[in-house]
């Protein structure tokens, strides 16, 4: 498998982007298993995770898109 110069910024995007969701999963299902506990702040700011990682795939696709001749 060949690799191109920005697939780092892809990857990275999946997995920030997997992290917020996986954070935010966990931020609805806690409460319900655990009789109303929270979670620690820090899960709150690990779901800011997911709209940064949408970000960086928007700019993966602006940067890998063809140009125009």
């Amino acid at each position: 498998m060949r690799t191109h110069p920005g697939d780092w910024l892809l990857r990275t995007a999946v997995a920030l982007f997997a992290v917020g969701v996986l954070a935010i999963a966990a931020l609805f299902v806690t409460p319900a298993v655990d009789h109303g506990t929270t979670l620690p702040t820090f899960v709150y700011l690990l779901t800011m995770c997911a709209p940064l990682g949408f970000v960086a795939g928007l700019v993966f696709a602006l940067r890998s898109g063809r140009r125009r001749p």
